[in-house]
């Protein structure tokens, strides 16, 4: 099961990828040497786009559920990808990198927004000067 699940390249990154470079951004997918490993760079802006997945960051939203099977082993996993979550915001930030993050659920499921409407903030966002931003779907908690 665990094999299936993809860690670049998903979904909602291809969405965000695509309309950022309808709008006319170009990027760097996953580069080496940027710490963390952001989804999305943008040098020019000093800018990285993380796109995570509700799950797998524990995210508050009507997407996370945590399992019935082994719930210590994920406790303590999910912990741990939060953990690592705030240790790259912080050495991201002291490297002057401006972040944003994009949470599934904006993309994803009932709370879901217009893609467009995601890449519009996205834009705004990347051009701005604003130095940390979360896009949450309407059910977020």
């Amino acid at each position: 099961m665990m094999a299936g699940i993809r860690s670049k390249d998903t979904k909602p990154e291809k969405l965000i990828r695509s309309k950022l470079h309808q709008r006319g951004f170009r990027f760097r997918v996953s580069p080496r040497g940027v710490y963390g490993s952001p989804d999305i760079v943008l040098p020019r802006y000093s800018a990285v786009i993380f796109v995570h997945g509700c799950f797998w960051h524990s995210h508050e939203c009507h997407l996370f559920r945590l399992p019935g099977t082994r719930p210590e082993f994920w406790r303590a996993k999910l912990a741990r990808n939060r953990e690592r979550d705030v240790a790259v915001h912080d050495v991201l930030e002291s490297e002057g990198w401006r972040q944003l993050v994009v949470w599934e659920c904006a993309l994803k499921g009932s709370g879901r927004l217009d893609p467009d409407d995601v890449a519009d903030r996205i834009g705004r966002w990347i051009v701005g000067r604003r130095r940390y931003l979360e896009i949450l779907g309407n059910l977020a908690k």
